[in-house]
C-alpha cells in the first residue's frame, strides 16, 4: 500500500475522523488486521483561522506547502489536505510537491456525477460557499451548484467554527441545518455536499430528504483507492 500523507489539524476534530475512515476502509478492503499506511502533519488551527479571517491566503498557502513538504519527506506517496476550505491554496501546496495532491473537490464531483446528479447544494464555510476556488471547480466538472441565502450561509459558517471545530454537537444546530437543507432542496438541489469535513459530525443521510455527500469520507475512499491502485 502506498503511504497517504495527511495535512490535518483544520480542525483536529475532522482529522481524527479522516484517520478512522482511512483505517476502517483499508481493513474493509484487505481484511484481517490491515490498517492504512499513513503519516500525519497536524497544524495549529488557531494560526490558520487567523490567516483566513485576515485574508492572508498567500501566507496560509506557504505554511501548508511547507507542512506538505514535510509529509513527502516522511515518505508520503500522495497528499490529502484534510479540509475543504484550505483547498483555496491547493495549487500552492501542489507546487512544492513531487507527489500527487488528491484534490477533495475533484473526488466529490466524481461522487456526485456517479450518482447521476447535476444540480447540487453546497454547505461549508463562508469561504467555500461564496468563493470560486471550490464552487468553480465543481462547476468546471459539469455541476450546477447552489448555496444557501446570506442568513443560511452565516448560520452554517458560525456553527462550524463556534461548535463543530470545538467538538460541540447540538440538536438545535442540527435542526437549523435541516432547515437550510430544505431550502436548498426547494431551490432544486438533487443532493447536498457536506462541504466542510466537520459537518459530517452533525449531519447524516437521515437528516436530508435528498442524498448527502460527506466529503471527508469521499476523500478517504479516493485516497485508499489510490493507495491500493498499484496492487
Amino acid at each position: 500500500m502506498k503511504t497517504i500523507g495527511l495535512l490535518g489539524g483544520m480542525s483536529w476534530e475532522s482529522t481524527a475522523e479522516y484517520y478512522r475512515l482511512l483505517n476502517q476502509l483499508t481493513r474493509d478492503r484487505l481484511g484481517g488486521l490491515h490498517s492504512a499506511r499513513c503519516v500525519l502533519y497536524s497544524v495549529d488551527f488557531a494560526e490558520i483561522e487567523q490567516l483566513q479571517t485576515e485574508g492572508r491566503w498567500a501566507e496560509a498557502g506557504d505554511l501548508l506547502a511547507e507542512a506538505a513538504g514535510r509529509l513527502e519527506a516522511a515518505g508520503a506517496d500522495l497528499v490529502l489536505i484534510c479540509t475543504n476550505t484550505m483547498h483555496k491554496v491547493a495549487d500552492r501546496v501542489q507546487e512544492g510537491l513531487s507527489v500527487p495532491l488528491l484534490h477533495l473537490a475533484d473526488a466529490t464531483a466524481d461522487a456526485v456525477k456517479t450518482a447521476g446528479l447535476t444540480r447540487i447544494g453546497l454547505l461549508g464555510t463562508a469561504f467555500t460557499m461564496e468563493q470560486e476556488f471550490y464552487r468553480g471547480r465543481l462547476a468546471a466538472a459539469g455541476l450546477d451548484v447552489c448555496v444557501p441565502d446570506a442568513d443560511g450561509r452565516a448560520l452554517v459558517h458560525r456553527v462550524i467554527y463556534e461548535e463543530l471545530c470545538q467538538g460541540i454537537v447540538r440538536e438545535p444546530s442540527r435542526t437549523a441545518y435541516q432547515r437550510v437543507i430544505a431550502g436548498l432542496v426547494a431551490d432544486g438541489a438533487q443532493g447536498i455536499i457536506l462541504g466542510c469535513t466537520e459537518i459530517e459530525l452533525l449531519i447524516g443521510a437521515g437528516d436530508s430528504p435528498v442524498p448527502v455527500f460527506p466529503t471527508a469520507r469521499i476523500h478517504a475512499e479516493a485516497a485508499v483507492e489510490a493507495a491500493l491502485s498499484a496492487r
